[in-house]
């Protein structure tokens, strides 16, 4: 069953191969068998799991025909899920019990969907490697000596090891397509405000966006027609209705136009993966596709906007962990300084303290005008770009990330993350929406290439991934023993 893709599944409980309780039950077993050497799980909601499988089986029996009814989905610890904790990867929230459900969880539990439990993930995802989180780093099933990805590696190895079929997750500067890209899988980062960032714990307020890691566009398709929609709880919402995104899967490439910005083929890019992306626009223009020549003239300065933005809004969202109303709160404090210091220090890691005092430092009066001001005009001027390519194509086509993943013992300073994320941090940047799709395998490890739509054309986007994976088998390949 664990070998079946999301739409497959759907077509066999809609045919009665299987019930969803017996499918939750697979995947419950082969979490329990083998995730310990994998540690994408912190917690498994196995009971809830089960109760909400039979309530599927019973909806289908009366006659529920939502293609999600009774499908196991795993979601990254950054969506609150009422009466379970709810960590974002920290010790910061290791005690927080969520009193409520993110709006894309009510989404999917409405639709049907069964969830497994809440993956391991970057402590609030201010890491790209897996690494980084409180209960311990993500091993890459491909090579158990090598990172996930991140900041949604657990999401990641979770559907590439067969522990689920999708799993939702946040990517705020690539964290969905980077581990997507080094675990061989799909991943979908919808247009900033397409899904509802309630009760989605916050990292870069302006960068956050909701999406799932899937084997195929296909999958992506169908998780996205229930989460994609405006919520007005959500003031950065996008009040815009969402397309029918399975009905244009199968509609031909021919006249599409897609952007190749040669200045992205750079000496950081590791030859062979720029061999394999290449490769991959090749066989879109055997599809019918055309490829373009397009200009991208501030994406060299991607990484020091986005690090700037980036840590001046983690820094004002990550002020509210103070110990005084949640989370962690050190034992017995001298005083409210001491309260404050100790909490704090005890509680976050060393990346996101990093993130918070670089971010508090760009935000300080001297800094403010010099350092986060010219990043945001920076940002304007790559979104610009991406206006003006959007003129000569339709479709963008990048690397995800300039090398192979490292192994688990490799130590890199902080700056790593940023640039195994450049290509992807892009679209964050812009607000666009983007997917990574398998294009092949360098030294038996997976390699990625991104596609990048205008702003709300997911369809198209789905529609050029799905007809790639058609004509290719990448997507079908699994780690060995998985």
């Amino acid at each position: 069953m664990h070998q079946q893709t999301l739409a497959q599944q759907a077509q066999a409980l809609a045919k009665g191969d299987y019930s969803a309780r017996e499918l939750t039950q697979h995947y419950l077993q082969r979490i329990q068998q083998l995730d310990g050497q994998l540690n994408s799980f912190i917690t498994v909601t196995a009971e809830q799991a089960l109760t909400s499988a039979d309530a599927a089986d019973a909806a289908r029996k009366a006659g529920n025909t939502s293609p999600l009814c009774g499908l196991p989905l795993a979601h990254q610890d950054v969506f609150c899920s009422q009466g379970t904790r709810t960590s974002a990867g920290s010790k910061m929230l290791d005690n927080f019990i969520a009193p409520y459900s993110a709006h894309l969880l009510e989404q999917l539990e409405q639709a049907g969907a069964v969830s497994l439990g809440k993956t391991n993930m970057d402590e609030f995802g201010m890491a790209a490697s897996g690494t980084s989180s409180f209960y311990g780093a993500i091993s890459n099933p491909w090579n158990n000596q090598r990172i996930s990805g991140g900041a949604a590696g657990g999401s990641a190895v979770a559907v590439a090891a067969g522990l689920t079929a999708a799993a939702s997750g946040c990517d705020s500067f690539g964290d969905l397509r980077l581990p997507a890209a080094h675990n061989g899988l799909s991943a979908l980062k919808a247009t900033y405000g397409r899904i509802s960032r309630l009760g989605m714990t916050a990292n870069a307020s302006s960068f956050d966006q909701a999406g799932f890691i899937t084997r195929t566009a296909e999958d992506a398709a169908l998780l996205l027609q229930v989460a994609a929609g405006f919520d007005s709880r959500d003031s950065t919402s996008a009040q815009q209705d969402a397309d029918d995104y399975s009905a244009s899967l199968a509609q031909p490439l021919t006249g599409l136009r897609i952007g190749i910005a040669r200045q992205l083929f750079d000496a950081e890019l590791d030859s062979r993966i720029a061999e394999q992306v290449l490769a991959s626009a090749e066989q879109l223009k055997q599809l019918g596709a055309t490829l373009v020549d397009i200009q991208l003239p501030h994406q060299q300065h991607a990484i020091a906007c986005a690090s700037i933005i980036g840590s001046g809004e983690a820094s004002t969202n990550l002020s509210r962990y103070d110990g005084v109303r949640f989370g962690h709160r050190c034992a017995n404090p001298a005083d409210l300084d001491d309260l404050y210091q100790r909490s704090r220090s005890e509680g976050f890691g060393a990346s996101v303290q990093q993130r918070v005092m670089l971010g508090a430092y760009y935000l300080s009066v001297g800094q403010y005008e010099s350092h986060y001001v010219q990043a945001q005009k920076v940002r304007r001027l790559i979104k610009q770009d991406f206006e003006q390519a959007f003129a000569q194509a339709d479709l963008i086509l990048t690397p995800v990330t300039p090398a192979l993943p490292r192994l688990l013992t490799e130590t890199v300073d902080a700056t790593a993350d940023w640039h195994s994320q450049r290509y992807c941090l892009l679209a964050n940047l812009a607000g666009l929406p983007a997917m990574s799709l398998p294009c092949g395998l360098v030294d038996e490890l997976p390699v990625g290439v991104q596609l990048l739509a205008p702003w709300f054309a997911e369809a198209r986007l789905l529609n050029a991934a799905h007809q790639y994976q058609q004509a290719t088998d990448w997507h079908l390949r699994r780690p060995a023993g998985f």
